[in-house]
C-alpha cells in the first residue's frame, strides 16, 4: 500500500501537468505561432524504396505507436518498414512523420525531454499517450487532425508526391497510430486530391473520424490483442450503437475489412511484428504481417491500374 501511495504522489501530478502540456502544440498551431518543421536530419531522404525519378506504384506512411519520439525511431527498430521495402521495392515509404507532435517536432531531440529520457523515460511515453487522447478529444481533434494530415501532405510533397496524380497514398498505422490515420484522410484528400487507403495494425482509436474520404479501410487484429479491445471499450463510437460515428458509416458503406492475425498480441514477443514468434507455415510473426500488408496494397495498386473501383 505505501509503495502505491508512493507512486500515486509521483505520477499523479505528473499525469495532471502532461494532460495540460499536451494541448500546447495544437494550440500553438491553430493559433498560427509556429510554423510546421518540415527538415530531416542531414543525409536522411524523405522516403526510400523506388526511383524518386518515376511514380511509384504507392507511397506508403508508416505512422507507428506510442514509442515513435523521433524521426527514425519506431518501436521495432524498423523491422516492419525494411521488411516491406525488401518485400515491395516498386513503393516509396514514409516513415518520418511525428504522429504525436503537430509541429513535426520530435520529442526526444528536444533538450529537456533529452534529459527527461535519461533520467525518467516512462513520461516519453505518457506524453505521447496523452496525444492520443487529445487527438480523440472532440474539443481539439479538428485541429490535431488538420495540422498532421497538413504534416503528412508536406512530407509526401517532399517526396515527390504530385498532387491530382492519382497514385495510391496508403496509411500504415501501428496501435494509436491510427488515430492519426484517421484524423488525416480529409486533410490529405484535401491538399493532394489523392486516393488514400488505411491499413492499421492493432489499431488505437475513437471511432470518430470521418472516413467517407478513404476507398478501404484494412483492419489487422487478433482475439489476443488485448489493447486494441481497450480501445474498444474506451470509445462507445467504435460500438455498433452509435451508427452516425464515423467508424460505423465506413462500415455500413462496406469500407472496412477486417484481417485475423490470430495468435498476434499487441505487445511483446508473440507481436504482430515480432521476428522470433512462428506460425505452422514456417513464416514469423513479422513475416505473415509484411507480406498482408503488401498484397493489400498490390491489391489496391492492381485495381488503380486497371481503372477498377477498390473492392471493400
Amino acid at each position: 500500500m505505501n509503495d502505491f501511495l508512493l507512486w500515486a504522489c509521483v505520477l499523479g501530478p505528473v499525469l495532471l501537468a502532461e494532460g495540460l502540456l499536451a494541448r500546447y502544440e495544437v494550440l500553438v498551431y491553430s493559433a498560427g505561432f509556429r510554423a510546421t518543421t518540415t527538415d530531416l536530419p542531414a543525409g536522411m531522404p524523405y522516403a526510400r524504396g523506388a526511383a524518386a525519378d518515376r511514380p511509384p506504384d504507392a507511397y506508403l506512411v508508416y505512422l507507428d505507436g506510442i514509442g515513435k519520439r523521433r524521426v527514425r525511431d519506431t518501436r521495432d527498430g524498423g523491422r516492419l518498414v525494411r521488411a516491406v521495402l525488401a518485400g515491395a521495392p516498386e513503393l516509396r515509404v514514409l516513415g518520418q512523420v511525428q504522429p504525436y507532435s503537430p509541429l513535426a517536432d520530435p520529442l526526444a531531440d528536444r533538450p529537456v525531454w533529452a534529459w527527461l529520457r535519461r533520467h525518467i523515460g516512462l513520461l516519453l511515453f505518457l506524453h505521447n499517450v496523452m496525444q492520443i487522447f487529445v487527438a480523440a478529444d472532440h474539443r481539439y481533434r479538428p485541429l490535431y487532425n488538420r495540422a498532421v494530415g497538413s504534416q503528412i501532405a508536406t512530407q509526401l510533397r517532399l517526396a515527390g508526391y504530385r498532387p491530382g496524380s492519382g497514385v495510391p497514398v496508403v496509411l500504415l498505422s501501428y496501435s494509436g497510430g491510427a488515430q492519426v490515420a484517421t484524423g488525416a484522410v480529409d486533410e490529405l484528400h484535401t491538399r493532394l486530391h489523392c486516393p488514400v487507403t488505411v491499413i492499421m495494425l492493432g489499431g488505437f482509436h475513437n471511432g470518430a473520424n470521418d472516413l467517407t474520404h478513404a476507398e478501404q479501410v484494412h483492419q489487422l487484429t487478433s482475439a489476443y490483442d488485448r489493447i486494441e479491445r481497450v480501445g474498444t471499450w474506451l470509445f462507445p463510437q467504435r460500438r455498433r450503437l452509435f451508427r452516425r460515428s464515423g467508424w460505423n458509416r465506413a462500415r455500413r458503406a462496406g469500407k472496412i475489412t477486417v484481417h485475423r492475425l490470430e495468435p498476434a498480441t499487441h505487445l511483446g514477443p508473440r507481436s504482430y511484428i515480432s521476428p522470433e514468434e512462428r506460425l505452422p507455415d514456417g513464416r514469423s510473426h513479422l513475416d505473415r504481417t509484411t507480406d498482408t500488408v503488401i498484397a493489400l496494397i498490390r491489391a489496391r495498386c492492381e485495381a488503380a491500374a486497371a481503372g477498377e473501383n477498390p473492392a471493400p
